[in-house]
């Protein structure tokens, strides 16, 4: 008897049972309908799922855009400092438009308990725009920020567009920028911007098989640091970023990688094929076996590729064909959309039978339109399950929704207490009318993100090995 009450249907036909008299069925019923709520609200409690009437997950707005007239923020970055803190960077954009036409400029807002409370915004002058718009000038703003913090010492780099003309607008000599700065210590402070793009980036396709490019455009977000690979005193870090060909609106995405931190970068598998031709804007992680994923924004899901190392301290390797994720091959569905988001592997254990493995996670705004932001989470077992782009794109295993209104652009990190730092944008409050969006930060333990299903374990080196020498047998 116990058994069967613990269902809505079996508390019902248990009390039924005993309220069998018709001079006692008003009474059975008065007592169903005042218990029922509270009996299906325990229940959903103990089962761990959602539903409509729940209270909203824990939040915080980082940067919050209130009404059309207040300057609005656009575009998060979120990045782990050494000593943990949490660092988001964001536009602030006086044009209420992408950079490029004016000035824009990056704010910063840091947490010092994983997410808990934030300090005040900082609004650091080297990273406020003077909003010239003469073609060329870098210094007319900075928009579409990323972010790393170095995983051995108390370094950052943030890295954005910057100047004057846009994406689209540039030529050879006038063209878009890709600015710099480097902080010493956990993110407060920041060195003066450096511009790379005509030294790392214009110059290197002037010769290239591709030809000559009239714009550079930094993927923003999370930049990805290797935790394999590292050359003199720093981890190998990985851009990416699209670029848009002399005499064409045509776009394509690149990658490339800095043994230095940044000082100096080169193209991962060189500039003269694109990995993901028509791409647009780009996110990177690391895979088990230390091959790079590129992720790239779609209509209706997300574009895939693999650089599979041959010599991975030399960087030396190639891409393979591209593939898409959506509905059709149970992927990375972005319904009605085209909007860039974050990939992240974390290592986890299953908890219905506690195998080891990594879970791949991927935020889009589920839709219909650029609403409803969530995170997409796709098991990888085995070699299997990450060697080719195909095997990336399908059978993804489940998602969770982190927002139900209006939302977009969002970004991930790990924080130093085993849980995720999400940040994405929401129209709050409902009266932002194209321009902004208040920035949104939410903390996830794997268990809350998988519903139960999965709990954060640390990969072992025995199974990863085991993971990355063979594949599932047939």
């Amino acid at each position: 008897m116990l058994i069967q009450i613990w269902s809505y249907r079996g508390f019902y036909l248990y009390l039924q049972s005993i309220f069998m008299s018709n001079s006692m069925k008003r009474l059975f019923y008065t007592v169903v309908l005042l218990i029922a709520p509270l009996f299906c609200a325990g229940a959903n409690a103990m089962t761990g799922r959602q539903s409509s009437d729940e209270e909203p997950e824990p939040q915080f707005e980082v940067f919050t855009t209130k009404t059309n007239d207040d300057i609005p923020y656009r575009i998060p970055a979120i990045a782990t400092a050494y000593d943990g803190t949490l660092v988001v960077a964001a536009d602030y954009r006086f044009t209420r438009a992408d950079i490029g036409g004016g000035r824009l400029d990056l704010h910063i807002r840091r947490s010092h308990d994983n997410g808990k409370t934030w300090d005040d915004i900082l609004r650091p002058s080297v990273m406020t725009g003077d909003g010239n718009t003469a073609k060329g000038h870098q210094e007319a703003g900075f928009g579409d920020p990323c972010l790393v913090g170095d995983l051995t010492s108390s370094r950052m780099l943030l890295m954005s567009c910057s100047g004057t003309p846009g994406f689209f607008g540039g030529s050879r000599t006038h063209h878009q920028g890709w600015a710099h700065w480097w902080s010493e210590d956990n993110g407060l402070t920041w060195s003066k911007p450096i511009y790379q793009d005509e030294e790392y980036i214009y110059s290197r396709f002037d010769h290239s098989q591709y030809g000559p490019i009239r714009g550079w455009f930094v993927g923003s977000g999370k930049i990805c640091q290797s935790r394999r690979v590292k050359v003199g005193d720093y981890y190998r870090l990985y851009c990416v970023g699209s670029s848009c060909r002399q005499g064409s609106n045509e776009t394509a995405n690149w990658a490339l990688y800095s043994d230095d931190f940044g000082q100096t970068w080169e193209f991962l598998g060189g500039c003269d094929v694109s990995p993901v031709p028509r791409g647009d804007e780009p996110k990177a992680e690391e895979l088990p076996d230390g091959n790079i994923l590129l992720s790239s924004r779609t209509s209706g899901g997300r574009y895939f590729n693999i650089f599979t190392f041959t010599d991975l301290e030399k960087a030396e390797g190639s891409w393979g064909n591209k593939f898409y994720s959506g509905h059709d091959n149970n992927g990375v569905e972005s319904l009605g959309n085209a909007c860039n988001g974050e990939v992240m592997l974390v290592p986890v254990k299953r908890n219905s039978d506690n195998k080891r493995m990594y879970l791949l996670l991927q935020s889009v705004p589920f839709g219909n339109g650029r609403a409803n932001v969530g995170i997409y989470y796709k098991e990888l077992t085995c070699k299997e399950d990450y060697s080719t782009p195909e095997a990336i794109a399908k059978d993804w295993t489940g998602r969770h929704q982190s927002s139900t209104l209006a939302s977009a652009y969002s970004t991930m990190t790990w924080q130093q207490d085993h849980t995720i730092g999400f940040v994405y944008e929401e129209d709050t409050y409902g009266k932002v009318d194209g321009g902004g969006y208040t920035i949104i930060y939410k903390n996830y333990s794997v268990e809350q993100l998988t519903g139960g299903a999965y709990t954060y374990k640390p990969m072992n080196k025995r199974t990863l090995r085991k993971m990355n020498q063979s594949l599932r047998k047939k």
